[in-house]
């Protein structure tokens, strides 16, 4: 322990970090001198990682909330090598690794994309309940530590209160929080919008709670050291900051704890940020400096750290050694490669909604992989989660053995749980509630599209056939809301996400096996509450017809130069087929009908493919329960979309059918319409 030297590196952080907004022009200058010295006495003393291999498995995890942070961050990770100079001085810069809000990138330090306030610290939970898991599994070699870092705006997002509630409820001791509490916020300062007491909010949720001055370094390293003591509890380290801590103005009178401080370059408010740096031991010539004493400092500490990771890679090794074959299941954990599975097997009862499709999926899943973690929003016995449940059993306060989240109504934190459960890696997580729910995830679901992580997400109840329940519960634009993240590529320049609405039972097998194979973006199963009458085969196998689902789209009845394709997904398919059924006998019409799984995923097959299913030139139909902008993509100029442009009502399914027009009759009605309109 060395206070000159803990105080120099805290001050070039705060160096580092201003001059990196200075430059810019951008960015939030403050909150990064507030918080410099928890983060250099964390990473110097307390969080284990290996400087030659910063995604080794087994490192401790430090998850961001305040993305706005970033400039604390990367500053911190170039004293630790982890950043070069020229990164730094292209902060918030076209084509730098240093972009305005952190994006995950590992290699570098960095666990989670943040920015959105709240879902930091949720994934961080996410990440601590997977290495629950797999510690449960292996036991002690997932007992590493999940560090937060949150602020005020973080604490007031609402997403919080589920974070903490789920936390506390299951005891996760392995997760440890700096609260970063300076009473500033953005615009105001923090009691004009809030007066609630922090501390005892999170201790009526089950933390330990520890409130210290947050730059009194000796405090930092007690509160540390307490909660890695901590047994039974997440921990919330409340450190009291000074917003701008060691700013001063021109004339050298310190200028703390000031609002505009928060937002802007600090030469654009009442400091003068060449004097600042002076008051931090900096040279305003050479402001990305590291200053030589530091970088001694932390060239040792990086050589203490790479000494305890080997010492811990030498454990596993000889575990591994002791436990060949749980080691063989570790890595397979580890890979994100799934067992052999045969979806093909898995039995389905005729005519089934699609939601117990996909419970049978899931009761065979709970058997057969032994590394996935399902949750719902209070609704398993609904989304047909319980499927799983069945078969596992739920999580709980020291006991990890099961696979089961009961998250509570919580949808967004239930969503940015499973980030984090990606993120941490060895967990396949899946979360479901109803669609109409989706709206609550959305946040979260554009933050796992972004990271490219793997969450599945399961969603029921998938039209205006929720029937009695009304237009509250009836999802209307959101398939459309949801697709529209198909369209949106994400910087590896894949689909953004996959949206999967089968067309019966046996589709639905198939939608699962398209889920878990998609590794790469995350995957959305969109599913029927009420029953759906099975697609016949064509042939001898309805599975591996079913199969060409993974093109996107694909014709479940086909004929010889069609009059007619009739296009849909999910229940209208065998409303479609029903239809043409009849219009070929009465109407001596031929006709084509396509089960269009996802457009996205339709849209990337090559254009001879998607001709052979919907030729161009010829007559087109579709048939949506939402907007009709859900199939309008894929019916070309003279084509026809029926789908619903008002919210729902409450009545029974059979009725609301009717009085919508989706009934088969109504649908011949419709096709023999469009076809005379089209002569």
């Amino acid at each position: 322990m060395n206070k000159k030297i803990d105080q120099l590196a805290a001050d070039n952080i705060r160096a580092l970090a201003i001059s990196m907004v200075e430059k810019a022009k951008s960015g939030h200058p403050g909150g990064a001198m507030g918080g410099a010295d928890f983060m250099h006495i964390l990473y110097t003393e307390y969080l284990n990682f290996d400087p030659t291999e910063m995604d080794w498995t087994f490192r401790d995890r430090f998850f961001m909330d305040a993305g706005h942070l970033s400039a604390l961050m990367y500053s911190q990770y170039h004293l630790l090598g982890n950043y070069k100079k020229e990164d730094l001085q292209n902060f918030r810069q076209w084509g730098s690794v240093t972009p305005g809000h952190p994006e995950v990138d590992v290699l570098r330090g960095i666990e989670n994309t943040s920015g959105p306030l709240g879902q930091g610290h949720a994934m961080g939970v996410g990440a601590a309940i997977a290495a629950k898991f797999l510690d449960a599994r292996f036991k002690g070699l997932f007992n590493h530590k999940i560090y937060g870092f949150i602020t005020d705006g973080g604490v007031q997002e609402e997403i919080s209160q589920g974070a903490g509630r789920i936390a506390g409820h299951l005891g996760l001791n392995n997760f440890i929080m700096f609260y970063d509490s300076n009473d500033v916020q953005l615009s105001s300062m923090t009691d004009e919008v809030t007066s609630e007491d922090t501390g005892m909010k999170y201790e009526a949720w089950g933390w330990n709670v520890i409130t210290i001055d947050g730059h009194d370094h000796e405090q930092i390293r007690k509160a540390l050291h307490e909660a890695h003591e901590e047994s039974e509890k997440p921990t919330l380290i409340i450190g009291k900051t000074i917003m701008g801590k060691g700013t001063v103005t021109a004339t050298g009178d310190m200028y703390e704890g000031e609002c505009e401080l928060h937002g802007k370059p600090i030469g654009e408010t009442k400091a003068d940020y060449t004097k600042t740096l002076v008051n931090l031991n900096a040279n305003p010539e050479n402001p990305f400096a590291i200053f030589e004493e530091v970088e001694t400092h932390y060239a040792k500490i990086l050589a203490i750290k790479g000494e305890k990771s080997a010492y811990k890679k030498l454990q596993i090794t000889t575990w591994r050694k002791e436990n060949k074959e749980l080691s063989q299941k570790m890595d397979l954990f580890l890979s994100g490669k799934l067992p052999e599975l045969d979806l093909s097997s898995v039995i389905q009862k005729p005519n089934a909604a699609t939601r117990d499709a996909s419970s049978a999926v899931l009761a065979y899943l709970a058997e057969n992989v032994e590394n996935i973690i399902v949750s719902s929003a209070d609704l398993s016995n609904s989304d047909k989660t319980d499927g799983f449940l069945k078969k596992s059993s739920i999580l709980q306060k020291n006991d990890f053995s099961g696979a089961f989240l009961q998250a509570g109504v919580a949808e967004l934190t239930m969503t940015a749980i499973a980030n984090g459960i990606a993120l941490h890696g060895g967990v396949i997580p899946v979360v479901a509630t109803f669609f109409v729910f989706s709206d609550y995830m959305k946040p979260a679901i554009r933050l796992a599209a972004i990271q490219e992580i793997p969450v599945k997400y399961v969603w029921t109840h998938d039209s205006f056939r929720v029937g009695e329940d009304g237009p509250t519960h009836q999802p209307i634009e959101q398939e459309a809301q949801i697709r529209l993240m198909e369209k949106i590529k994400n910087h590896s320049g894949e689909q953004s996400l996959l949206a999967l609405r089968p067309a019966d039972a046996i589709e639905t097998s198939v939608a699962w096996n398209m889920a878990l194979n998609n590794t790469k973006t995350p995957t959305g199963l969109i599913l029927s509450r009420q029953n759906i009458k099975d697609i016949p085969a064509q042939g001898t196998s309805r599975y591996e017809e079913a199969t060409e689902a993974t093109k996107g789209g694909y014709l479940v009845k086909s004929t010889q130069n069609p009059d007619i394709t009739l296009i849909a997904n999910g229940s209208e398919v065998a409303t479609l087929l029903e239809a043409a059924i009849v219009l070929e006998k009465d109407k001596n019409l031929k006709i084509n009908v396509a089960s269009i799984i996802s457009e996205g995923l339709f849209k990337q097959q090559s254009k001879a493919y998607q001709d052979s299913i919907i030729p161009k030139g010829k007559l087109v139909f579709g048939l949506t329960a939402g907007l009709p902008v859900n199939l309008e993509g894929l019916i070309g100029d003279s084509g026809k979309v029926i789908g619903l442009d008002h919210f729902g009502y409450s009545a029974p399914a059979s009725v609301l059918d009717e009085k919508f027009g989706f009934t088969s009759e109504h649908a011949c009605a419709a096709i023999l319409k469009y076809i005379e309109e089209s002569k």
